[in-house]
């Protein structure tokens, strides 16, 4: 076996892209990353993702402690509750989510911008942007190549796809892995939090996540973001003094514009938009969401006509079909990248964070002399793949998150609405169910099998 500790290339900057970094770069392993983006603060992703226990754990196991107690002072303030209600703001179920005072096991409301930063920092002379990766070459002497839009390359010993769910290093190397339309489409907005806005959600909404059952098949999600600094981008007077000294010594706060906001999602089935949906941007797609909640409660549409024209972001959701085992190589892929799955409770994040932490410890194994580089590789393989998808098939199962979900059908829909609408009413008022449902509400994303 070689001693030599491996070279590793990672395409793409994502979540689990770099949390796999900063595990190399703990572990001693050299590691280049390759961002397609041209600076760190470029791309739409301030929006909202769930972190549960799954990823909080990987987290902990690759970044420095100190950079991991950052990351759980740049979370948004948790959630208190997890609610059920109509569009027209009727509660129909509302469960108490655990406090967030384990720095584990507990759900975290991460701002995916800010997550970014997080993951970035100490990697200024790791990631590479403006590098938008072209293909790449596996040599004789078992090394691997990559190549860049601009006309340069990288070698190293191997490349792992993390340029999610357009991997074009899973277009090369697994053809036949293909992504579909999961047949939704989700309308994501962003709507600054004010008094006001804040004044026109009821408490137990504004303190937690909440899941909108909508008549005729039009869903909805409600989450309130809450930071440790404010508009400005200073800390605020009521952080605690570690907290806050974490916060004053972080240099990704000066990338990060994410600030207070409410998260405002409305999907339903591809059917129910404009064939132009995905071309519609700013206010006039802000419109087509308020005309397909013509009877939603005021004070939702209201949010909806006051969120930020330039946050509003159309999004088509995708799953990718199961792929047979494949011979291991000095290409792998992680997260979105070969198991792309709907965006629903954050399950994709965390199984991208799953992936970056197993694949880290088996390098670490190739970097100590205990197995071969390839057999890492396949190890990891031989894990990821089984509980990847197993994540992909769950998540299709949520309710609407699949077009042809009963809920979207013209009859049937409202026995549907009616069932789920029931299954949660009844959960949240019998202790022993609405614990259980607690409890998998923390090991659903991405959960250790």
């Amino acid at each position: 076996m070689s001693s030599r500790p491996p070279h590793v290339l990672v395409i793409g900057a994502g979540t689990g892209g770099l949390c796999l970094a900063q595990g190399l770069r703990r572990a001693g392993i050299r590691v280049s990353v390759y961002e397609r983006y041209r600076t760190r603060g470029e791309g739409l992703l301030g929006y909202r993702v769930g972190i549960g226990p799954t990823g909080s754990r990987a987290l902990r196991d690759c970044l420095p402690p100190e950079l991991f107690d950052t990351y759980r002072v740049t979370c948004a303030r948790a959630p208190r509750y997890f609610n059920v209600v109509t569009q027209r703001l009727r509660q129909t179920a509302s469960f108490t989510l655990r406090p967030d005072t384990d720095p584990v096991n507990t759900e975290r409301s991460v701002a995916r911008m800010t997550l970014r930063q997080v993951l970035l920092t100490g990697m200024e002379d790791v990631v590479h942007f403006d590098k938008t990766f072209t293909r790449y070459e596996q040599r004789d002497d078992g090394t691997v190549t990559a190549y860049f839009a601009d006309g340069t390359s990288a070698t190293g010993d191997l490349l792992v796809a993390a340029d999610g769910t357009h991997s074009a290093v899973r277009h090369q190397y697994l053809p036949h892995a293909v992504t579909r339309d999961a047949g939704t489409i989700n309308i994501a907005t962003r709507i600054p939090l004010t008094a006001h806005t804040r004044a026109l959600l009821p408490h137990r909404i504004e303190q937690g996540i909440s899941l909108i059952f909508g008549a005729g098949g039009m869903m909805g999600v409600l989450h309130v973001m809450e930071f440790k600094w404010d508009s400005n981008g200073a800390v605020k007077p009521e952080v605690a003094d570690a907290d806050a000294a974490l916060l004053r010594q972080w240099p990704g706060l000066r990338h990060d514009n994410t600030r207070d906001n409410i998260n405002l999602i409305v999907w339903s089935t591809a059917r129910r938009f404009p064939p132009d949906i995905m071309q519609r941007r700013g206010e006039q797609l802000v419109q087509t969401a308020l005309d397909l909640t013509r009877n939603w409660h005021p004070h939702l549409r209201e949010l909806l006509a006051r969120s930020d024209p330039g946050s509003a972001l159309p999004i088509k959701v995708s799953t990718s079909e199961p792929v047979p085992p494949w011979k291991s190589s000095t290409v792998t892929l992680l997260g979105d990248a070969i198991h792309t799955m709907t965006p629903g409770r954050g399950v994709g994040a965390n199984t991208a964070l799953r992936d970056a932490a197993l694949l880290c410890r088996q390098l670490r194994q190739a970097a100590a002399g205990d197995k071969t580089l390839l057999q890492a590789v396949a190890d990891y393989e031989a894990a990821m793949l089984p509980y990847g998808f197993a994540r992909v098939a769950d998540s299709l199962q949520r309710s609407g998150t699949s077009g042809d979900d009963r809920m979207y059908k013209p009859v049937v829909g409202r026995l549907a609405l009616l069932g789920a609408r029931g299954y949660f009413g009844v959960t949240s008022r019998v202790p022993r169910l609405a614990r259980k449902f607690v409890d998998d509400f923390y090991t659903y994303r991405g959960e250790e099998d």
